[in-house]
C-alpha cells in the first residue's frame, strides 16, 4: 500500500518541484531553462522536456502579468492615445513599444528553431557540459554589466532602440543556460539602467515570450499526459504561479538596494558544479 501511494503521488510531487524550480529562478538572472535540466538528473528523474518546462512556465507568466496588471493597463492606454494621435514621445507609449519590438527577436528565432532545428535544444545545447559553460560566461558577463554600468536611467527613458537591443539579448536565451531574464537585465545594465528598472523591463518584456512558448506547447503537452495527467500539471503552473509572484516582489525589493553580484556569484559556483558533476 506504501509503495502503490508514492505511485500514485510521485506525478504531483515532482510537478511540485518543477513548478518551485520554475517560480524560484525564472525571473533571477540565473536561468530556469538550466535549473529544470539539471535538478530532475540531480534527483534521479527522467528529464521532463522542454515542452513541459514552457508549459508550467505558463504559472510565471499569469504571475509577472498580475503582478504589473496596473503598468499593463496604464501602458496599453497609451500605446491606443499615441496610436490616434501619432505621438510617441509619452514613457509609457516608448515602453510598450519597446516591449512589442523588443519580442520580436525571441519569437523569430524560436520559430526557426522550431521549423528548421527542433533538435538543437535537446542535444548538446542541453548537456550539462554545455549548460556549465554558459553559466560562467553569463556570469562574466554580468559582472561587467554591474561593474561598468552607469545605473543612470530609468524605464521612463527607454526607447525603441533599448527594446531591440535588450530583445535581440532576450533571443539568446533559447540556449540552456543563458537565462532569459539573466540576458536582459544585463544589457539593460549595460545601457545604463538602474538595477531595479533593468529587472522590471526583463518582467515586462518576457511577458509575451513566456507566454507564447507554453501555450504553442500547451496542447501536446495535455494529449501527451491524458486525463490523469492534467491535474499534476495544474499542480506545476499553480506552484510556479505562487512561487514566481513572491520571487518578482522580493527581487525587486533587493534590487533597490543591493547589487547583482550574488547572482554572479551563484553562476560561478553553478557553472562550476556542473563541469564537475559531468566529469565525475
Amino acid at each position: 500500500m506504501p509503495e502503490l501511494l508514492a505511485i500514485t503521488l510521485q506525478p504531483y510531487w515532482h510537478s511540485l518541484v518543477l513548478g518551485l524550480v520554475v517560480g524560484l529562478t525564472e525571473f533571477l538572472p540565473i536561468s530556469s531553462s538550466a535549473h529544470l535540466a539539471v535538478v530532475p538528473v540531480v534527483l534521479g528523474w527522467e528529464d521532463p522536456g522542454l515542452a513541459l518546462s514552457a508549459v508550467i512556465e505558463l504559472g510565471s507568466s499569469g504571475a509577472v502579468i498580475a503582478y504589473f496588471r496596473r503598468d499593463l493597463i496604464r501602458i496599453a492606454r497609451s500605446l491606443r492615445q499615441a496610436w490616434k494621435q501619432g505621438d510617441w514621445s509619452k514613457p509609457d507609449a516608448r515602453l510598450g513599444l519597446a516591449m512589442a519590438l523588443g519580442t520580436l527577436p525571441i519569437l523569430l528565432v524560436g520559430a526557426g528553431i522550431k521549423l528548421l532545428a527542433p533538435d538543437l535544444a535537446h542535444g548538446v545545447l542541453r548537456s550539462f557540459h554545455t549548460i556549465g559553460l554558459v553559466s560562467i560566461l553569463m556570469a562574466a558577463l554580468l559582472g561587467l554589466a554591474e561593474w561598468i554600468g552607469s545605473r543612470m536611467r530609468s524605464v521612463a527613458d527607454l526607447n525603441v532602440a533599448d527594446g531591440v537591443l535588450v530583445g535581440l539579448a532576450q533571443a539568446l536565451a533559447v540556449i540552456p543556460g543563458v537565462s532569459r531574464s539573466g540576458s536582459t537585465i544585463t544589457s539593460s545594465l549595460l545601457l545604463g539602467l538602474r538595477r531595479e528598472d533593468a529587472a522590471r523591463f526583463s518582467f515586462l518584456l518576457g511577458i509575451p515570450a513566456v507566454a507564447l512558448a507554453g501555450l504553442s506547447e500547451i496542447g501536446d503537452v495535455v494529449q501527451q499526459s491524458g486525463s490523469t495527467g492534467l491535474l499534476p500539471l495544474l499542480v506545476g503552473i499553480a506552484t510556479a504561479a505562487i512561487s514566481s509572484w513572491l520571487t518578482i516582489g522580493v527581487l525587486l525589493g533587493y534590487l533597490k538596494r543591493h547589487s547583482t553580484w550574488i547572482f554572479v556569484g551563484y553562476r560561478l559556483v553553478f557553472g562550476v558544479f556542473l563541469l564537475g558533476f559531468r566529469l565525475g
